[in-house]
């Protein structure tokens, strides 16, 4: 375990994007890890101290923020990008010790099975299985910035040790192509996950917070700056992030409050409706969102050419509620879904600013 860093003195552009390239990197459709230099940039100019990270996802973002040394709001939908920002940007203090790791690694304290029984011949082999309900036995104990460490580096294990780091398939055994990732235990990946995750704890002084909800729910505060990252709405696939991702949100929660359906052959959850992910509902959602956030600083919109609605739109949208708006584009390879002819898109990354 290494002591907890105290940042407390401005940092330069070059500076946060050093640390924040070493935040744990969790695969996850629509990660910003690759634009994190160009957000930097956006973001210092910016200026201000309080920022919303709307869509948190993977947390990169909200990580990024906090090392530019805002005070961080991170929202996302779904539980397990909250036990992330909680973990990585609202904890400063708190880190797992070599004690910590042993205790969750000891035989399960209760007895508890239901990952083995729901899941099995699913994603894991039974060893694997077994360890993640042993290791929820001891973190269902655990409180504070400890207990979501803990949970944050046992997704990050679940989520490395998946060929794709997605859950929309029940036969990994054809994505064997001799990674490190697919051979190392989860228990084995929770030991140095849990390093992943000690190395970026750092104070700052500052109160950040996670909330987990709509982003229509928000409450009616002002930011300096806004940063919006909503599901996109491709022209093909879809964009079903639970689909993708329910085994993880069920493990952030342990299942609790979760409605699993136990029909179908991935055992998902049900998903939660955003109108993001649908053609004919996004450019409503959108521009309800950009109101929303009118009275706010500045607004930073992320969005990809190959989705909808078209650049146009959420330009126009954009100048509705601020008057001075500039687009950045950004050149690279996007993950947009999970099928063959959508895994990999040379796409360009549309950044809006608005003041």
């Amino acid at each position: 375990m290494t002591a907890v860093e105290d940042v407390r003195r401005p940092v330069t552009c070059d500076e946060a994007v050093a640390r924040t390239r070493s935040f744990p990197r969790l695969r996850y459709m629509g990660s910003k890890y690759r634009l994190v230099p160009q957000l930097a940039e956006v973001f210092a100019d910016a200026g201000g101290m309080r920022a919303l990270d709307a869509f948190s996802g993977s947390g990169v973002v909200s990580y990024l923020m906090k090392a530019q040394g805002y005070e961080v709001t991170s929202n996302d939908f779904l539980d397990f990008p909250g036990v992330i920002t909680r973990a990585a940007v609202g904890n400063g203090d708190q880190l797992l010790t070599a004690a910590d790791v042993e205790t969750i690694c000891a035989p399960n304290r209760d007895g508890r099975d239901f990952i083995q029984r729901t899941f099995a011949g699913l994603y894991f082999d039974e060893p694997d299985r077994a360890f993640l309900d042993s290791a929820w036995s001891h973190i269902a104990v655990m409180t504070g910035g400890k207990r979501d460490l803990a949970i944050a580096a046992l997704l990050l294990s679940a989520a490395r040790k998946q060929p794709r780091g997605v859950f929309t398939f029940t036969d990994s055994s054809r994505y064997v192509d001799g990674r490190r990732d697919l051979q190392l235990s989860l228990r084995e990946h929770f030991v140095e996950r849990v390093q992943e995750y000690n190395r970026v704890v750092f104070a700052d002084g500052r109160a950040h917070r996670t909330i987990t909800g709509d982003v229509a729910d928000l409450p009616a505060e002002q930011w300096d700056l806004v940063y919006l990252d909503p599901p996109y709405a491709p022209p093909s696939d879809d964009a079903d992030y639970m689909k993708r991702y329910h085994f993880l949100q069920g493990l952030s929660v342990y299942w609790e409050g979760q409605e699993l359906m136990p029909e179908t052959r991935t055992k998902k959850i049900v998903k939660k409706f955003t109108p993001f992910a649908y053609k004919r509902t996004i450019t409503e959602a959108l521009r309800r969102t950009l109101e929303q956030f009118a009275d706010s600083g500045t607004i930073v919109l992320s969005y990809s050419t190959n989705a909808l609605p078209g650049a146009e739109v959420i330009e126009e949208l954009l100048r509705r509620v601020k008057p001075r708006v500039q687009v950045h584009r950004v050149e690279h390879t996007y993950s947009f879904g999970t099928h063959a002819a959508a895994r990999r898109r040379a796409v360009s990354e549309l950044l809006f600013v608005g003041r």
